[in-house]
């Protein structure tokens, strides 16, 4: 693929079908290590998995950091000039409980989940790497079917190892564990054979360029630590102003949140190769087009999510819990609330890659920090005690309404520069 003449049209769905088909699987499958541990443990084995959520945060945060940054540089020499990529796989945070006699009641199971993987650790961050320079050495199907090979084996051996075996939350740490060692090996395959084009050489300035590295992969690793942080402080305002049935909810609409920003990193995902090796050729009319390309996608994940959350919120309950009738009646309203946010969160999440791929860390950092940290965590604070205890659910709508503007003026910027030069 010649991502400096070929059609961007035809480049850019090819990388869009790979990218969108690795980050469903991976949402899905880590869903399905949940639905299996709670069928078998109860509620308390799907409580346990979401202790463990915020571990798994760091550990693709970490892989992110590292995948971005190097695949930058990599991009950068195709192009010709600058560059810059950026990688990303979204493991999904949910809600626990609070109170010490429920962390000890979970955290047996949790340790137990964790046993196996803990001994993987590495390749789950080398995964993460090596996805990202498959995709800018034009092999992004051969990173999809290392995806697909390993969350097909994950989704059998939840079924395997926990009711077969009799295994348990141990055996669905096991299929986990297992099947990202299982999508390395196939990704690695790559390096062996002939349509390869990476070689190792010789790093000059080699701290110089850990700090670009860094810094590129920043915004990244951010969006999902801060994840993590935006869950505990939900969790924490939640049970402080409303109930229990509130969070159960709350934790059903995190689920379908993670699903929106797969699908938005995907669109990142496609258009980086093609935005940073334009960027470093400087085509600037190449650039629009893929901007073009990438932000009517969006808006079509942005369309299809709100519109099935706005018209079917009950779906989202009955698919994850068996809902009592205290749950049935308040979850509609808090799952359209907070799904408001789903109109531009998939556009404010292109924005960070497209920032990156773009030589603009900078922007990408101020809006992922707003959206994020910042402007969230401040919401999530205020909104309930300044107003209703229910207007908390509208902090993430706001705070994706506010990070849009921020966002539109960098990128409207941006292309004036570009057209400048």
């Amino acid at each position: 693929m010649d991502l400096l003449t070929g059609n961007i049209r035809t480049l850019y769905f090819k990388f869009l079908s790979a990218a969108f088909g690795s980050a469903l699987i991976s949402c899905i499958y880590g869903m399905v290590d949940m639905a299996m541990v709670g069928q078998y443990q109860g509620p308390d084995g799907a409580a346990a998995l979401a202790v463990v959520a915020p571990v798994w945060n760091i550990i693709y945060s970490l892989g992110l950091l590292t995948g971005i940054g190097g695949s930058v540089l990599f991009s950068a020499r195709r192009g010709g000039g600058h560059g810059q990529g950026e990688d990303n796989q979204y493991f999904t945070a949910s809600v626990v409980g609070s109170g010490i006699l429920a962390v000890l009641t979970l955290l047996p199971l949790a340790q137990a989940y964790l046993a196996p993987v803990r001994c993987v650790f590495p390749v789950f961050l080398l995964g993460q790497l090596v996805t990202s320079f498959l995709r800018n050495d034009a092999r992004p199907g051969l990173a999809t079917a290392a995806v697909l090979t390993g969350g097909i084996f994950n989704v059998f051996g939840d079924w395997f190892f926990v009711f077969v075996l009799d295994l348990g939350v141990f055996g669905a740490g096991l299929a986990t564990a297992t099947g990202a060692v299982i999508s390395l090996a196939v990704m690695c395959s790559h390096f062996f054979s002939r349509k390869c084009t990476l070689h190792l050489v010789p790093v000059q300035k080699l701290f110089k360029k850990l700090g670009e590295i860094a810094v590129t992969g920043f915004s990244s690793f951010f969006v999902d630590v801060a994840m993590g942080i935006l869950t505990v402080l939900f969790n924490r305002q939640i049970m402080k102003y409303l109930d229990s049935d509130a969070l159960a909810v709350y934790a059903t609409v995190i689920n379908i949140s993670t699903f929106v920003q797969c699908c938005a990193y995907s669109v990142g995902q496609a258009a980086q190769p093609i935005l940073s090796t334009n960027y470093g050729a400087n085509n600037a009319a190449r650039i629009r087009q893929a901007l073009r390309l990438a932000l009517g996608t969006s808006m079509v994940f942005a369309a299809f999510w709100t519109g099935l959350s706005e018209l079917l919120p009950q779906l989202y309950i009955h698919i994850f819990m068996r809902p009592s009738a205290e749950i049935l009646a308040i979850a509609p309203a808090i799952i359209r609330r907070y799904s408001v946010s789903f109109v531009l969160l998939p556009v404010n999440i292109f924005s960070t890659y497209y920032f990156q791929s773009i030589l603009r860390p900078k922007d990408s950092f101020i809006v992922s920090i707003a959206r994020g940290l910042l402007v969230s965590g401040l919401l999530i604070f205020a909104l309930p005690a300044l107003f209703a205890p229910e207007a908390i659910w509208w902090a993430m709508p706001l705070t994706e309404l506010v990070t849009s503007v921020y966002a539109a003026y960098a990128m409207r910027k941006s292309l004036t520069g570009l057209c400048a030069n």
